[in-house]
């Protein structure tokens, strides 16, 4: 079949043969003559899907729910450096697998997986930066958890099947709600408002006992006005490493009411997860031997044998509602207004070897004559949070002006404690005693206005101000009493010129500051970090080839950096290194080879280094010089090649391949990942039938086709020890591999 590449007809666009640019039917908005090229360019990622009236740069047509995310995307007329993922491009690896493994073929993204198989607990980072820095809103809503600044997507599994799209900026990005990006935005747009009424039924199994089952149904729009959709899932894995187990379900429900000026949206959607520990890793002698041991739940009986507690679980549920209203308010005016709540609870269970009761509160006990002061015990780790607030924008857009003002404003309240629920010997204790209980609060509020504004038809400028004020305040035993105010300006600027038709350049400089997490108090008093960010992008695009290219300069200070150990719940610390830089180019492109075979590739070379890097080793500080900065590989290759002989049937052929990565930030060759290379198969047949069932697709995805051993993660340790009489440094690590080659085949039934 052909992949087709003609965009425009009689309806979608007059073309003004005098100046050589195309002019769209809009709403007064300004539209330049690169709109062909790009429009060109989207198709190759479209392949054969049918295309429609064309109202955007992107050379798609704009559905109305796109607007309830148009305050936090951007287009090519913004100089921002961004990658775009649309549900038909996710769909045919959509087979249980989280979101960023999903993701990891975009540019500048790793991605990797606790379990090894990528259910379960999975984490992304981008241009290095690890996912507490990506920030992430769903619809225009804040997702990155308010105090550890995480995403946690195990707690919205399947979330992928009602994702309409995403939007993955690299950078500062534009003006955002939630905590500022340091690496990456993410946004995702939730499923669009069906005009038809449909029904389908999906499956997928695989290796390690995968299974994942969904429905989902939308009633179309009824009376011209109302639609009510909804998806039930259930994802229940073995996982690759041992009893690294996931039970997984969610839900999403929702209902929209829209006319031709007014689109509101009520939404509730959420998970509930009990995933098997394996945060712990294994060290490098265990990978050489067992690469699946997990030593989480593990104990030593009376007799001397290696047991494993059955219950070491996370188990946590989570619900969001939102509520989202889009008004036109006249030809150039809109609004966005939404409102949202969350809330989460669950806890971890551990079964623990020899405490001792000082850590909870027990008094000495004595049996037999004997005073006891240590215990076997299980233990639970609670959190119960609350997540609420506004966010809102207004937009006015005639001829060469385009503005958007908005903000927010959200409140975080948390209650953290623990409870003891076995102990061999219980002391003094009582049931249901909370050996600590702490509470933190957090507000957020922001307020934003960016622009872009026509000099001409090729010069076009940007600009973007932030004011954002953040209040934290804890009393736990690892934070210590907090009560911090941070007040942040966040200015960017850019420029973008259109040379000609098929030809783009930007240039941008922007300014991020950032708050500290929660875990960052562990290390003490952190200090707020700062990022100064450059990026000089080129877009090219022609009917049977697109690039893009980028290069940035991304200078920290005060960067709050992983320094590769974990605390003991898991998490990863992190701390501020003075001086930093990240500097790269990044290129993607897509090809189209013949009427059947596209090929995309794109290309991640960057240098991560903390300047003058002071270290304290053998009890003496030494100034390491530049140093790399962890979890950055300075080589981050990928590829799609993707073959479509018929509208029904398409393969592609995905190769990932990331470059040699330090775990700390000392250049310790002890603590390195190794460069590896993954490649998977991807498969999907439609089968279209003429009765109530409409078709039915076929899907197959064999990860890491050669079986190679990878090892996406983990992390370093550095302790001294001063037994002999003198400080001597020793360093440590713990790595976490990935599945060899594994499947999963699913089928979707639709009606």
């Amino acid at each position: 079949m052909k992949i087709p590449f003609t965009i425009f007809n009689s309806k979608q666009a007059v073309y003004n043969s005098e100046k050589r640019r195309p002019k769209t039917f809009s709403k007064g908005r300004k539209r330049n003559h690169f709109i062909l090229a790009l429009a060109v360019g989207q198709a190759f990622y479209s392949l054969a899907q049918e295309q429609q009236p064309t109202d955007s740069l992107e050379g798609t047509k704009v559905v109305l729910d796109e607007v309830l995310v148009q305050a936090v995307r951007v287009t090519n007329e913004t100089p921002v450096t961004y990658s775009n993922l649309k549900k038909e491009e996710i769909a045919p690896r959509n087979l249980g697998q989280d979101i960023p493994i999903l993701m990891n073929y975009l540019p500048a993204v790793v991605t990797t997986s606790d379990a090894g198989a990528g259910v379960g607990y999975t984490s992304i980072r981008v241009r290095g930066s690890d996912a507490t820095r990506v920030n992430v809103t769903i619809n225009g809503i804040p997702y990155n958890d308010a105090e550890s600044h995480g995403t946690f997507w195990v707690n919205m599994p399947d979330f992928a099947s009602s994702t309409e799209s995403l939007q993955l900026q690299r950078g500062v990005g534009t003006s955002t709600n939630g905590a500022g990006a340091f690496g990456a935005s993410l946004n995702l747009l939730t499923d669009a408002v069906a005009e038809q009424a449909y029904a389908q039924i999906s499956s997928s199994v695989g290796s390690f006992n995968t299974l994942r089952n969904n429905i989902k149904f939308s009633t179309g729009l009824l009376n011209d006005h109302v639609e009510i959709s909804g998806r039930l899932s259930r994802i229940t894995s073995d996982g690759y490493i041992d009893r690294a187990s996931s039970k997984l379900e969610s839900y999403f429900l929702q209902a929209a009411y829209k006319d031709g000026n007014t689109l509101l949206k009520a939404l509730i959607f959420g998970g509930h997860e009990i995933t098997y520990q394996s945060w712990n890793g294994i060290d490098g002698e265990t990978l050489k031997t067992d690469r699946t041991y997990n030593s989480a739940g593990a104990y030593t009986d009376e007799n001397g044998n290696e047991r494993f507690y059955d219950k070491e679980e996370d188990n946590y549920r989570q619900d969001h509602a939102q509520l989202l209203w889009n008004q036109q308010l006249s030809p150039y005016w809109s609004t966005n207004v939404a409102l949202h709540f969350t809330n989460g609870r669950g806890y971890f269970e551990q079964f623990r070897e020899d405490d001792a009761f000082s850590d909870y509160g027990f008094a000495p006990l004595l049996v037999d004559g004997e005073t006891l002061n240590t215990t076997d015990l299980v233990r639970r780790r609670w959190l119960d949070n609350a997540f609420y607030g506004t966010v809102f924008s207004a937009n006015y857009s005639k001829d060469n002006l385009d503005i958007i003002a908005g903000g927010g404003w959200n409140s975080y309240q948390g209650a953290h404690f623990g409870e003891v629920i076995w102990a061999r010997y219980a002391s003094n204790s009582e049931l249901r005693d909370r050996y600590y209980d702490n509470d933190s609060n957090k507000s957020d509020f922001n307020l934003y206005a960016k622009a872009n504004y026509g000099l001409n038809e090729k010069w076009s400028l940007f600009g973007d101000l932030q004011y954002r004020r953040v209040g934290y305040s804890a009393n736990g035993e690892d934070t210590g009493l907090v009560d911090d105010t941070f007040r942040f300006f966040n200015p960017k600027a850019g420029i973008v010129f259109d040379l000609n038709r098929n030809n783009n350049f930007y240039f941008s400089y922007a300014v991020a500051n950032r708050e500290p997490n929660r875990n960052d108090y562990e290390s003490g008093n952190p200090k707020p970090e700062r990022l100064n960010d450059f990026e000089l992008g080129w877009r090219y695009v022609s009917p049977k080839f697109q690039l893009n290219a980028n290069t940035y300069y991304m200078r920290y200070k005060d960067q709050l950096v992983l320094t590769g150990e974990l605390n003991d719940v898991g998490a990863p610390l992190r701390a501020n290194v003075g001086d930093s830089y990240r500097a790269g180019l990044e290129l993607d492109a897509n090809l189209l080879l013949s009427d059947s075979f596209r090929l995309s590739p794109n290309v991640a070379l960057s240098t991560n280094k903390n300047v003058d890097f002071v270290f304290q080793r053998d009890g003496q500080l030494q100034n390491l010089g530049n140093t790399n900065i962890a979890y950055s590989p300075n080589v981050v290759l990928g590829n799609r090649l993707t073959y479509m002989p018929t509208e029904n049937l398409q393969a592609t052929f995905l190769t990932k391949y990331v470059g040699k990565q330090y775990m700390g930030n000392i250049d310790s060759e002890d603590s390195t990942l190794d460069a590896y290379t993954q490649s998977d198969l991807n498969v999907q047949y439609t089968i279209d039938f003429k009765s109530v069932l409409k078709s039915i697709t076929l899907s197959a995805l064999v990860n890491n086709v050669f079986d190679a051993d990878i090892v996406s993660n983990g992390y370093f340790y550095t302790y001294d020890d001063d037994s002999t009489g003198s400080v001597v440094t020793y360093e440590g690590a713990g790595y976490y591999p990935q599945a060899g080659i594994n499947f999963l085949l699913g089928a979707t039934a639709r009606f």
